[in-house]
């Protein structure tokens, strides 16, 4: 855990108790401050109750008395519009922030020789994998690394710091709406388009909630900025031109005069005089596809700015052993191979996947995002037969009318056991995906709980095909 420090003898109030809100309620009272906290939830109540929390009905509390609200990333902090606990708090002119500005403020009243290196990750896409393996190359580097933010393990959870330590943190647009005062050594901007536009008043405020990350940086620093969009080409001029940090853009696409990039899958350092080749990431058996590719470019150009040698990362990049619910093989049964990508809860991310293989089974549905899958139109041509599940299935199947094959599913488990019988009955194999352009909200939890759910179909399913060999 990390103790909060600048709270001391200070009242914040907690709202949300899931992960990250109990994780920050742990760490104020660590650091010296009292805390309320609320929830509307049952199952967060009695969490907080369990760890011996002081309870308080936020919705009936005097707010005067607060000194500042901590609010969990799921909850609406400006759209649709603001939850009634930010309506209370700006009414009493109380503060209010997120788990990573309390650790980004208990960072910066550290002693300059105990404040440790932070390495912070967003993008629309690719954010986890791309965090995962940032921390799998300081790790190799021989550095006291910790993983966390959006991923994993909330940051205020993670071991306390020390001078020597890397933080690597993956940071959504929501977590950067609540984050006014962190200053990342290294920060990297993957990627934008549309997502998540219903809580960020749409495409101007998402992007806005994505700059934040570069907003503290400065001389010394280093801003890691992807270029195969038109908005982060646009963010990538406008940083540079501001001439306060090194910036380091990245592609997958196009080899760029300065900068660090991938041609069809071998990796360049083009951030000196010349172009220098790094390594052969289709020899990374774990990043495939053009995508992985560009977060792997973001991944070595980050590391690099922390100085550790380009070899050591080239090494790293090949050992790599890939992220649960991203294009992860869970199994092969009689020559068909089962993909999960859960993680890919928008048609961008479900591109990804599409891309990187000729023929494919889709598993693919759930709650649907703005624009649903019309944008995937030109992969139809791959897609040998759709399995569509969830509340989406019925928007889905009109816009693969005509265009591409499709069933409706009543579940995950019955998608998974038609998609094995159609790859089979065609002689040839082939990819059975799950990356279903959609959140998981209707019928799981979250996308981690979508994944295992895929995994475990599998596994039946090859257990039933042993027991009748």
């Amino acid at each position: 855990m990390i103790p909060v420090r600048g709270f001391e003898g200070k009242t914040v109030a907690v709202f949300g108790l899931a992960r990250t809100g109990l994780a920050a309620a742990r760490a104020l009272l660590a650091g010296g401050a009292e805390v309320a906290v609320w929830d509307e939830r049952a199952q967060g109540l009695a969490a907080a109750q369990a760890e011996g929390l002081e309870i308080v009905d936020l919705s009936v509390a005097e707010w005067s008395r607060f000194d500042a609200l901590m609010l969990s990333p799921g909850v609406p902090l400006t759209h649709p519009e603001p939850h009634w606990t930010v309506r209370k708090a700006r009414q009493a002119g109380v503060e209010i922030l997120g788990d990573i500005e309390l650790f980004a403020r208990t960072v910066n009243l550290a002693p300059a020789h105990k404040r440790p290196r932070i390495v912070a990750i967003t993008g629309t896409n690719g954010k986890s994998t791309t965090t995962a393996l940032v921390g799998h190359l300081c790790a190799q580097a021989g550095r006291d690394t910790r993983v966390g933010g959006n991923i994993g393990v909330g940051v205020l959870d993670l071991p306390d710091m020390h001078g020597g330590a890397v933080y690597v943190l993956e940071l959504s647009s929501y977590q950067l709406d609540l984050t006014s005062s962190l200053k990342p050594d290294v920060a990297i901007l993957l990627n934008i388009s549309p997502d998540h536009l219903d809580r960020h008043g749409g495409m101007e405020g998402y992007v806005a909630a994505k700059r934040r990350i570069l907003m503290n940086q400065d001389h010394g620093d280093t801003a890691v900025i992807g270029v195969d969009d038109p908005w982060g080409q646009r963010l990538c001029t406008e940083v540079t031109a501001s001439n306060r940090r090194t910036i380091v853009p990245v592609s997958a696409s196009k080899a760029i005069g300065r900068g660090v990039y991938a041609l069809q899958g071998v990796l360049y350092d083009a951030t000196g005089d010349r172009a220098v080749q790094v390594a052969d990431l289709n020899r990374a058996r774990s990043l495939p596809g053009r995508h992985n590719w560009q977060n792997a470019a973001a991944a070595y150009a980050a590391v690099r700015g922390l100085g550790a040698p380009a070899s050591e990362i080239a090494e790293g990049l090949l050992s790599f052993p890939g992220l649960a619910h991203r294009m992860e093989t869970v199994g092969h049964i009689r020559g068909v191979r089962f993909v999960n990508d859960s993680k890919a809860t928008n048609s961008d991310a479900a591109r990804q996947a599409l891309s990187s293989y000729p023929k494919v089974y889709w598993i693919a549905g759930g709650r649907a995002k703005d624009g649903g899958i019309d944008a995937l139109s030109d992969l139809f041509p791959r897609i040998e037969r759709a399995y569509l599940i969830g509340e989406s299935a019925g928007e889905f199947a009109k816009t693969l009318e005509g265009r591409a094959p499709y069933v409706k599913c009543l579940d995950l488990r019955a998608a998974v056991a038609q998609a094995f019988a159609d790859a089979q009955a065609s002689g040839q194999g082939g990819v059975v995906l799950l990356s279903p352009a959609c959140a998981s909200f209707d019928q799981f939890e979250d996308f981690e709980a979508r994944g295992e759910a895929f995994r475990s179909a599998v596994v039946a399913l090859a257990d039933t095909v042993a027991a009748g060999a």
